[in-house]
C-alpha cells in the first residue's frame, strides 16, 4: 500500500539558533498509511511541535529547513500558494493545544464553520454549508442550539470539540493533533480522544498525535515514535515499544511514568497527624461560597421579569488542611478548583463563609492586613513562563518577594537566592542567576517558580497544576523535589490537579470537586480503591494507565 504521508531526513533550525548546527529537528524520517494513528512523544523542547508545524509549512520563513515531506507522493515544500492552501484543511488539518488560538472571539461558532467551508468550497450555498456544518458539530456532540454562541460561552472541552469539528469539516485525510487534551481534565480528555479516533476511523483519516502523555498515546495510537533532543530515537508498534523499549531515553520515560503510577512507591507521611486528632488545622474553610452574577443589558433589566443568572463557582465548601499534610484537590475543568485557591489567598473576596489561616479569619481583614499573611501563603502556577517576567533575570525574579516584603537587603537577597538555586537543582548557581526565563526549559522554569515561592519561608504552598505541562521524566523530578522541600522547609501543600496519578503519588488525602462542591473527601488509597461517589468513579474509570496497557500486552 502506498504511503499517505512521508517525512524524509527532515531538519529544522530556527533563525535565533546560535550556530547553524543547532537543529531543533535533526534527520527525522517516518511515514503514515491511510487511517493509521502515530503518536509522537518526548520531553518539552524535543522538537515534536516543530515537526507538526514544519510539515504544514507553518514555520517562520527565515527557518532553515532541509529534507522532504510528501503527501500522496507530492512534495509539500514545492507547492505554490494555491496548492498549499488546498493542502491545509482539505488534505491535512491541524488541531492545536489551546483552541482559543484557533477561534476568533468576535465570531460565533456557526460563523467559524461557514467561513471555513466557503473559503474552500465556494460552490456551496449558505443552506448547504450550514447543513454540512451542523452534521459535523452533531458528530462531535455539539447541539444545533449552540450555533449562534461565541467561543467564550463554551467550556475548554467544548471549545476543543469545536476545533476538531473545524478540522473535520473539509474531510481531510490526515489530522495533526498537537497536545489536543493537555489542558483538559481526564474525563473530558477521554471523551475528546474517543470521539476523534472514532470519527477518523469511520472516515479512514490518519492521525499524527503529538503528546507527552505516554499512557494516552499507548491507548489511542497504533504506532509510537519517541523524540529526544531533536532526533527520533525509537519507533515501532505501541505494544512493542511498551513491552520492549530499546533506547535508554524510552526506557527512562516509561520508568518515570510507571514510577508515578506505582502505589508501592507511596510512603505514609510521617509528619501528618490524623485529621480530627489534637492537631489544629493550619487552614479551615467554612461554608465558603464564590458566586458570580451575570450582568444583563439595561433593556433586559427593564422588560424581563426573570431574576439575574448566578454562577455558583464555589458552593458551600467545608475543608480543613493540617500542618505537614498534602491535600489533593481534583476535578474537571471549570469545577471551581482554581477559583477556590484564589479565594483562599484572598485574591478574590468570598461571597460568603470564612477562610481561617493560623486561627485568623482572613475574610475579616483589610487588604493591607491580608498582605502580611501572604508571606505565609505562596502559590505555584501551572505555567511558570506566564508568571515569570521575561525582562527580569532568574535571580531578580526569585529575590523579588524578599524585597517586596522587606525581608532582606539586595546583598542579603542575592546570597539567599544563590542558596535556593542550589537547593532546587539549578547549578552552577551564578550562571542560572544571570539567565532569563526564555533561556530555560519548562522543568527549569518550574524550579525557578518553586524557588521564588519558598523565599519567604511560607507555611502553606498552593500548587495549581504545577506539573501538567511537563513530560513524565521532568514531572517525576519536580514532584520528587517538592517532596524533599516539604520535609526540609516543613511545608503544607494544597495540590490542585486533574492528573489523578500525580495526586495518588503525592497526596495524603484527596478532595474531589464537582460543580463547585466537594463530593468526596478521604485518604488517597481509600479514594482510589473504594470510591463512593458516582463522579469519583467516573473520574477513575477514565484515567489512562500504563500498568493496564502492560497487562493487556502480556
Amino acid at each position: 500500500m502506498p504511503s499517505l504521508f512521508d517525512v524524509e531526513h527532515l531538519r529544522v533550525a530556527y533563525p535565533h539558533s546560535r550556530t547553524p548546527q543547532s537543529w531543533a529537528v535533526n534527520d527525522v524520517s517516518f511515514s503514515l498509511q491511510p487511517g493509521e494513528r502515530l503518536g509522537l512523544v518526548g520531553e518539552s523542547g524535543c522538537g515534536k511541535s516543530t515537526i507538526g508545524r514544519a510539515v504544514m509549512r507553518l514555520l517562520p520563513t527565515t527557518s532553515q529547513i532541509e529534507g522532504q515531506v510528501r503527501f500522496e507522493g507530492q512534495p509539500v515544500f514545492d507547492m505554490d500558494a494555491k496548492r498549499l492552501r488546498q493542502f491545509r484543511g482539505e488534505a491535512v488539518a491541524l488541531v492545536f493545544q489551546d483552541p482559543m488560538t484557533r477561534l476568533d472571539p468576535l465570531m460565533t461558532i456557526g460563523d467559524h464553520c461557514l467561513e471555513t467551508l466557503k473559503a474552500h468550497r465556494p460552490q456551496l450555498s449558505n443552506s448547504q454549508a450550514k447543513n454540512k456544518a451542523l452534521e459535523i458539530l452533531e458528530a462531535v456532540k455539539i447541539p444545533a442550539n449552540r450555533w449562534s454562541q461565541y467561543p467564550h460561552e463554551f467550556s475548554g472541552g467544548m471549545r476543543q470539540r469545536v476545533a476538531i469539528a473545524l478540522a473535520l469539516l473539509l474531510d481531510p485525510k490526515l489530522i495533526v493533533a498537537d497536545e489536543p487534551t493537555t489542558s483538559l481534565d481526564v474525563t473530558v480528555s477521554a471523551q475528546i480522544l474517543k470521539e476523534l479516533t472514532r470519527l477518523c476511523e469511520q472516515r479512514g483519516t490518519a492521525i499524527l498525535l503529538i503528546s507527552h502523555d505516554l499512557a494516552m498515546v499507548g491507548e489511542y495510537c497504533h504506532k509510537i515514535a519517541v523524540m529526544y533532543q531533536g532526533k527520533m530515537v525509537e519507533m515501532g508498534a505501541s505494544q512493542t515499544v511498551f513491552q520492549s523499549p530499546q533506547h535508554p531515553y524510552t526506557q527512562s520515560l516509561l520508568k518515570s511514568a510507571l514510577h508515578l503510577q506505582d502505589i508501592e512507591n507511596k510512603e505514609a507521611n510521617p509528619t501528618l497527624e490524623t485529621p480530627g486528632s489534637s492537631s489544629q488545622p493550619l487552614l479551615s474553610l467554612k461554608n465558603v461560597q464564590q458566586y458570580y452574577t451575570l450582568e444583563s443589558s439595561f433593556l433586559q433589566q427593564l422588560f424581563s421579569k426573570q431574576k439575574k443568572s448566578v454562577i455558583k463557582a464555589v458552593d458551600g465548601i467545608n475543608l480543613e488542611l493540617y500542618p505537614g499534610e498534602i491535600l489533593g484537590l481534583v476535578g474537571e475543568s471549570g469545577c471551581g478548583k482554581s477559583t477556590l485557591s484564589r479565594t483562599i489567598l484572598q485574591l478574590i473576596r468570598a461571597t460568603n463563609g470564612s477562610v481561617e489561616f493560623l486561627g485568623t479569619d482572613l475574610t475579616q481583614l483589610s487588604r493591607e492586613q491580608v498582605r502580611k499573611y501572604r508571606r505565609q501563603m505562596q502559590m505555584v502556577f501551572q505555567d511558570p513562563h506566564a508568571c515569570l517576567n521575561p525582562m527580569m533575570t532568574v535571580g531578580e525574579s526569585i529575590a523579588d518577594p524578599l524585597l517586596i516584603h522587606q525581608l532582606a537587603t539586595p546583598e542579603e537577597a542575592k546570597t539567599q537566592v544563590l542558596t535556593m538555586l542550589d537547593r532546587v537543582g539549578l547549578t552552577p548557581t551564578e550562571e542560572y542567576y544571570q539567565r532569563y526565563p526564555g533561556e530555560l526549559s519548562g522543568g527549569q522554569q518550574q524550579r525557578v517558580a518553586i524557588a521564588r515561592a519558598l523565599m519567604t519561608h511560607p507555611k502553606l504552598l498552593i500548587c495549581d497544576e504545577p506539573v501538567s505541562m511537563l513530560d513524565a521524566s521532568v514531572q517525576a523530578q519536580v514532584l520528587e523535589l517538592m517532596l524533599e522541600l516539604k520535609q526540609e522547609f516543613n511545608l503544607t501543600y494544597l495540590f490542585i490537579t486533574h492528573d489523578l496519578w500525580v495526586a495518588r503519588f503525592l497526596c495524603d488525602r484527596i478532595a474531589v470537586m464537582n460543580g463547585g462542591k466537594i463530593v468526596e473527601l478521604g485518604a488517597t488509597e481509600d479514594i482510589f480503591t473504594n470510591p463512593q461517589h458516582p463522579y469519583t468513579q467516573t473520574l477513575l474509570s477514565a484515567v489512562p494507565s500504563l500498568s493496564k496497557l502492560e497487562q493487556e500486552i502480556i
